[in-house]
């Protein structure tokens, strides 16, 4: 593992350097808030910042991707035929990922690749992308991440983890990856990782939002399900999706063909859990029609199906998105703590 040091004099020109061999993805202001976007030469990502608005998964995972083309058109000799579309899986950077997006990733890799089925889109896009996190020395008031097996200087999930250290950044190599994306900036001057351990504990010090998820483990799923809190848990919400769209680990989505003429496409989109249509049979029947069934779903996928299901903790990794975006205040610490203290009655 190389730790190399950055000097932010030279951050500009190795930067540009980079974009011989990578697409380069970026934090960037957009309004108030920044977001993940493509960065052209001459673009720096802009780490003045506590966290983005959205999550980088769409670096991986597109909100809206196409996937499949076909013709209707007879006089073709590939009518009605399905076609893989043309995708452009070139090596790409994604810089400036907070260490809650870099763990992240690796949970939802779990659904999109496993042994029994690899999710060709995600999996090549994935492989093809270089994580490069930021550590993050000044975390949001809302952040819990060091009580879900993260933390504000977490390495899981990524290929390079840097830290601003003022005048320089230091960079750790954590992968044959993150050692090529550093060699293509030409950055190779040696660093000191001994700071970071300070660092690092000064950060995690300044995090004081947790959640207890010990418990959730030994709950019985029908205990949680039927209990009581869930009329009170649900009462504000909205249905609006907010929460869903900016989690870092929400994975569902659903599959739309569009045809104009005789030329169809067919995307997979991001869904949320939230909207009534989720789960909607043709038939008119909704298995979850009412919004308590949504928002108990939602939680019980976050912290307990997924903990069973995978033993790798909860499916959230303390970002805070949701509880700082949601419109009427619906939080989800307050509902782990619930659930994780929670006995039935007798």
């Amino acid at each position: 593992m190389k730790t190399i040091k950055i000097d932010k004099q030279e951050w500009a020109d190795g930067f540009d350097k980079l974009h011989e061999s990578y697409r380069i993805m970026g934090p960037a202001k957009e309004g108030d808030c920044h977001n993940f976007k493509s960065l052209g030469k001459g673009e720096l990502p802009d780490f003045d910042f506590q966290n983005t608005k959205l999550s980088p998964k769409s670096t991986v995972f597109p909100q809206s991707e196409l996937i499949i083309e076909f013709t209707t058109d007879e006089s073709k000799d590939d009518h009605h035929i399905m076609k893989e579309a043309a995708k452009d899986y070139s090596p790409r950077a994604v810089v400036g990922m907070r260490p809650c997006d870099g763990k992240s990733l690796l949970l939802v890799k779990q659904n999109f690749d496993t042994p029994d089925y690899k999710d060709p889109y995600w999996v090549r896009a994935y492989e093809a992308t270089t994580f490069v996190g930021l550590a993050c020395d000044d975390p949001c008031a809302t952040c819990f991440c060091t009580t879900t097996g993260c933390g504000p200087y977490s390495e899981a999930g990524f290929d390079v983890l840097m830290s601003d250290m003022g005048d320089s950044f230091t960079a750790k190599a954590l992968t044959e990856k993150g050692e090529k994306f550093l060699a293509a900036g030409g950055f190779a001057a040696e660093g000191d990782a001994a700071p970071l351990a300070e660092k690092k504990a000064a950060a995690e010090a300044k995090i004081v939002s947790k959640v207890e998820t010990d418990k959730l483990a030994d709950k019985t799923i029908l205990d949680l399900y039927n209990a009581p809190f869930w009329d009170d848990a649900s009462f504000a919400c909205i249905n609006c999706g907010t929460c869903t769209f900016a989690c870092p680990t929400c994975w569902c989505f659903d599959i739309q063909d569009e045809l104009k003429g005789t030329e169809g496409k067919r995307f997979r989109n991001w869904d949320s859990c939230m909207s009534p249509l989720f789960t909607l049979h043709t038939t008119g029947h909704n298995p979850r029609g009412t919004k308590t069934q949504r928002v108990r779903q939602r939680f019980m996928h976050k912290l307990k199906y997924f903990v069973d299901k995978y033993d790798s903790g909860v499916m959230c990794v303390g970002c805070g998105r949701c509880v700082r975006q949601c419109p009427v205040n619906i939080d989800i610490r307050s509902i782990c703590d619930e659930m994780n203290s929670y006995v039935p009655a007798g």
